[in-house]
């Protein structure tokens, strides 16, 4: 330890920025009349998400775990009736941490009543244009991003296709699981620095990427996950659903992804049943989406790391 250790990472400056940027989505949000509200990021249940690692701890002599979002608790005030809002905090993963990752982080999630996922779509984008004053925005599906990029369609190219493409597009010292690592390599390694220097939406997602959203058929047929993903200069900055609705489904996807993390020998937690009985209470038709504000930050500001932005990442903390 040195001894100016207990110094904030982050600049004065860059801590300033960080203030008026909370005051201004809380601005944004005030004018549209959506509800700031609190929810815990301390919970008895954990995600069941399989690529994503829930930070454990003690509370009241059980286990608890930090909150990775906080989707659970709002999908429960809102099937409770409070209608649009919002949540501006913590959110904490475990495992996360490098020059776009902390695991301690800040989160912005809002939820629209009577919304789909396009009319959230042009949400974002206002969102993001006034933060960061740009406004070249480009929506394309999966499919199209794919197609122009790698010559293939994601929903109907065999597995044997999408194993040789990550094979001839990257340089792995391993091979990839299954179709969905498969797709996630192709985005994270090659199409990400593709999408070019403006605001990119890209959605319509493989069904079998769904989370948390409905799987409705495209134009052509096809099951699609109505979903959404939010990107600035390649870099990942939202996701978004329109949300799933329907309990039986909720429930035998939070199943099917403990299966899958029991598969593959990663820790099964308590899944949030809560949730599929707030879903059979009845959850309005909406879409949600959550939006990583550390990194829109670093956007605004021109920085390069995450710690740029934060006082106290997980070194100094």
């Amino acid at each position: 330890m040195t001894a100016d250790s207990w110094r904030p990472v982050a600049t004065l400056a860059a801590l300033r920025q960080r203030a008026a940027l909370l005051a201004e989505i809380r601005q944004f949000f005030a004018q549209r009349q959506v509800l700031e509200t609190e929810v815990p990021v301390i919970s008895r249940r954990a995600t069941s998400d399989p690529h994503i690692e829930s930070i454990t701890t003690q509370c009241v002599g059980t286990a608890a775990y930090l909150a990775t979002s906080p989707e659970f608790a709002l999908k429960r005030l809102l099937a409770a009736g409070i209608g649009d809002c919002y949540y501006l905090g913590k959110a904490f993963r475990q495992g996360e941490a490098g020059r776009r990752h902390n695991p301690e982080f800040t989160m912005l999630e809002w939820y629209r009543c009577g919304w789909d996922d396009r009319r959230l779509m042009d949400e974002v984008a206002d969102l993001l244009c006034q933060i960061l004053g740009r406004h070249q925005v480009q929506s394309l599906s999966y499919r199209e991003l794919f197609q122009r990029e790698l010559q293939l369609d994601p929903h109907s190219a065999s597995d044997q296709a999408l194993a040789s493409c990550v094979e001839r597009e990257m340089d792995l010292a391993f091979a990839p699981n299954d179709r969905s690592e498969c797709l996630d390599l192709l985005m994270s390694h090659r199409l990400e620095r593709a999408m070019g220097a403006g605001i990119t939406l890209l959605y319509d997602f493989p069904a079998n990427q769904a989370a948390l959203a409905k799987v409705i058929p495209d134009k052509s047929g096809t099951p699609v996950a109505r979903r959404f993903e939010a990107y600035v200069g390649g870099l990942e900055l939202a996701n978004g659903y329109w949300e799933l609705t329907d309990s039986a489904e909720q429930l035998r996807r939070f199943e099917a992804d403990q299966a899958y993390r029991k598969k593959n020998g990663s820790a099964v937690h308590p899944f949030e049943e809560r949730l599929v009985m707030a879903l059979q209470a009845g959850m309005p038709e909406c879409a949600g989406v959550a939006l990583g504000v550390d990194r829109l930050l670093m956007l605004a500001g021109g920085y390069k790391s995450i710690e740029d932005v934060i006082a106290f990442p997980i070194e100094r903390a």
